[in-house]
């Protein structure tokens, strides 16, 4: 799969298309589909997940006070998740660590959007993990994977427009590519102590 912004004139197909391996490597290690997941590798994974969207929302907030007027065209405000995570530990008995792993700045709204790219993509993949979720004995129903429940199609809609529009007001697309790419990469790394092992109950 290209790895780069290939000039198709479309951004979200350049961000499709350039993060797929990292995306995969995400999807890989979390194996959250997995049919041998139990609770304790769940927590293992949200306290994780909590951490870097922690982490991810704080230097959005940042950004959002630098640029209002594009935070509140995205509504910033309605898409924070790591409250939901926070909640989700407490249901499940695990609780959020101190530790976050390290994301740049986020220096302007391209690097936003690349950021919230990722975020935001995680919802559609979440529908499926919650249903998935929702079929494991013991489990309580968790919110932070379909966030927006039946809004969830509109919200990525939403995210889309905005993303459209701000490149074809002059925003760089490999610029917003570049921030996917380093978000997920990061993801990738931050989560691997918490990959599934190897070993499959008999």
């Amino acid at each position: 799969m290209p790895r780069d912004a290939g000039g198709t004139g479309d951004v979200l197909r350049d961000l499709r298309t350039g993060t797929a391996l990292e995306h995969e490597q995400v999807e890989t290690t979390l194996a959250l589909m997995d049919p041998h997941l139990d609770r304790d590798r769940l927590v293992d994974v949200l306290e994780r997940l909590h951490a870097f969207w922690s982490a991810a929302e704080d230097g959005l907030d940042d950004w959002a006070a630098r640029h209002r007027a594009d935070a509140a065209a995205l509504d910033w405000h309605r898409r924070r998740r790591a409250g939901l995570y926070a909640a989700d530990l407490s249901v499940l008995g695990g609780s959020p660590g101190g530790d976050r792993p390290e994301l740049p700045a986020v220096a302007d709204t391209d690097a936003a959007l690349g950021r919230l790219y990722v975020l935001e993509g995680s919802t559609l993949g979440g529908t499926f993990i919650d249903r998935h979720l929702a079929g494991v004995a013991g489990l309580p129903r968790l919110r932070c994977f379909s966030p927006y429940g039946e809004d969830t199609g509109a919200m990525w809609a939403a995210f889309r427009r905005a993303t459209r529009a701000h490149v074809a007001r002059g925003g760089d697309a490999a610029r917003v590519v570049a921030a996917a790419r380093e978000t997920f990469a990061v993801l990738a790394d931050w989560c691997r102590p918490a990959a599934r092992s190897r070993e499959v109950p008999a």
